[in-house]
């Protein structure tokens, strides 16, 4: 009797996996293994079918769970391909864009679309406590992994921090790395929205009108001066942003008052 309990167990141990589970394990083991590479169409759900021999209906839902799983991204009447995996912006710290890339596999590079001088107009000489007419830095560039847009950083810089901002070559040297070595910041303020892109956003970030569109506004002071107003822009689609803290709690035992 117990050999054949102990025998059970094993049975039910090496109970193979459901069909479309194995056709998934075959999915991720292509794409895990690299064979499949980010953005790479994938065979079609006949071409499964017949290379696997298992039914359409199987290959169907095993593809669809990895598409609600990011692993896959299946676009009607053109194909399906191997997702780019996300990469993760840090909410509650300044990091480098060309680091973040670098990290989950990504090739850095990016593109310079604005870097100049200008006049400070209204809502900017508010929020960065500059007179009206001041001269600030203004720089556009799009970064990009593997060519491919992931964020639009449009910043404001305040001259009297930075006074050599419009000299540096930020193909080489990203513009939070080179502010970094020479500032440190006190105070940074991180506003969070989504919505839609314009156009100039549309065409910068090559996305369409309908694709949503994570908003990073971020502000830096050093001591009482503010040193840049900036917005960075992440396709919803493509990126997400995170953070961690720790909360600290404070007890106190209670006090009984007089009667």
């Amino acid at each position: 009797m117990v050999f054949k309990l102990r025998r059970q167990m094993k049975d039910l141990t090496e109970e193979p996996k459901a069909l479309y589970q194995q056709v998934k394990a075959h999915i991720l083991k292509k794409i895990d293994s690299g064979e499949w590479l980010p953005d790479t169409k994938i065979p079609s759900e006949n071409q499964l079918v017949k290379t696997l021999n298992v039914s359409r209906m199987t290959v169907n839902r095993a593809m669809r769970e990895l598409s609600e799983d990011d692993r896959l991204v299946r676009i009607q009447g053109v194909g399906t391909y191997v997702a780019r995996p996300k990469p993760i912006a840090a909410l509650y710290e300044i990091r480098n864009i060309d680091e973040e890339i670098k990290e989950w596999g990504g090739i850095y590079s990016c593109t310079v679309i604005l870097l100049a001088q200008e006049k400070v107009f209204p809502e900017l000489a508010v929020a960065m406590k500059m007179p009206m007419g001041t001269k600030v830095f203004h720089s556009v560039i799009v970064h990009k992994s593997n060519g491919k847009p992931v964020m639009l950083g449009d910043r404001f810089v305040n001259p009297l921090f930075a006074p050599d901002y419009l000299k540096q070559d930020f193909t080489k040297i990203t513009p939070s790395k080179y502010l970094m070595g020479i500032i440190s910041p006190t105070d940074i303020e991180h506003i969070i929205e989504a919505g839609l892109p314009d156009e100039q956003t549309q065409q910068l970030l090559e996305i369409t009108a309908q694709d949503p569109c994570l908003y990073l506004h971020r502000q830096t002071w050093s001591g009482e001066g503010v040193v840049t107003h900036s917005r960075m822009i992440y396709p919803g689609t493509t990126y997400r942003i995170s953070g961690r803290f720790k909360t600290v709690f404070s007890y106190h035992e209670p006090s009984l008052g007089k009667a």
